[in-house]
């Protein structure tokens, strides 16, 4: 049931992602302000929400456009509720607006494939990952998708190699001018994050616990059945998986990298998690399977949310 529901992208079920994500997003809002007795910013709330819901569209624009996915809602329903899994993402617009560039670059990789405008994109994807790290410096981490990418779709023209470092150097000189417009200490705030942390004993309670060993255990199940399925999917399409597995795997290493660890930093993984979720749904021939899994997911995902609330 459902499966059936979410099985085509109708405006019938975006209306109801909406209302989802305005119930999640605002429930969790209100508890915030209850509990620290800061009052709603009504404006700045709509700001957070507005970034949630790019987040949400611009994962299904990015399924859908390049067949990974068979016009389904699904997309957007597992990156909202990959999201219950850490609720305090919905105030952290820092981490928002990073995740939100990342996608824009993932976006430009994934097209490659068709081997139209590859310079552009290339470009267009390094510039993004630049901006996505001035948000939060190790999202940089994905430039290494984009030189993968230059392996597998461009290698053989050797301007595609340059492209990065234009847009590097650029990104940079841009962001230098602004400080010194703004203010030194915004720079040196930048070059302050370039530190890491591998410690993982950073949770406030056993409820953020719960959540990340639940959200651990879902995501390697996703991860281990797209490797596994890979040979059975189309060819035409392993480039574009192939990316998403890498994208998925240097989200973890900026979450097990960065400081000041917390629960958000996995949202470099979702949307690829939401890709590969997509696809075992899609994938899968059993229709009990199908909602075991989408149903076992949503629980878990609901737990999380709630527990932490």
């Amino acid at each position: 049931m459902i499966t059936s529901l979410f099985r085509k992208s109708t405006p019938l079920n975006y209306s109801l992602v909406f209302l989802l994500v305005l119930f999640f997003f605002f429930t969790y809002e209100f508890h915030v302000a209850e509990t620290t007795k800061i009052p709603l910013s009504l404006l700045s709330k709509i700001g957070f929400l507005c970034l949630v819901l790019a987040t949400l569209f611009t994962a299904n624009f990015i399924t859908v456009k390049n067949g990974l996915s068979k016009d389904s809602a699904y997309p957007i329903v597992f990156t909202l509720f990959f999201m219950l899994f850490t609720p305090s993402i919905f105030n952290n617009i820092n981490l928002l607006i990073a995740n939100l560039f990342v996608l824009l670059a993932i976006r430009r990789l994934l097209s490659l494939q068709t081997l139209k405008f590859t310079k552009e994109k290339i470009f267009d994807a390094s510039l993004w990952v630049f901006v996505a790290s001035l948000f939060h410096f190790w999202a940089i981490l994905f430039i290494i998708l984009v030189f993968l990418s230059i392996i597998a779709n461009a290698a053989r023209d050797y301007r595609n190699w340059f492209l990065p470092f234009i847009a590097f150097f650029g990104v940079l000189a841009l962001y230098l001018m602004f400080s010194l417009l703004v203010g030194e200490s915004m720079s040196a705030k930048y070059f302050d994050e370039i530190t890491t942390n591998f410690n993982l004993q950073y949770f406030v309670n056993n409820y953020q616990n719960i959540a990340f060993s639940m959200y651990a255990a879902i995501a390697l199940f996703f991860f281990v059945t797209l490797v596994f399925s890979l040979s059975n999917r189309p060819l035409i399409l392993h480039s574009a998986y192939i990316k998403t597995i890498f994208s998925f795997l240097i989200g973890i290493g900026v979450f097990l990298i960065s400081p000041c660890k917390t629960n958000d930093l996995l949202i470099f993984t979702f949307v690829p998690l939401s890709i590969m979720a997509t696809g075992h749904i899609e994938m899968s021939r059993s229709k009990l399977k199908q909602e075991l899994v989408l149903l076992i997911f949503i629980g878990c995902s609901c737990f999380a949310y709630f527990s932490q609330l």
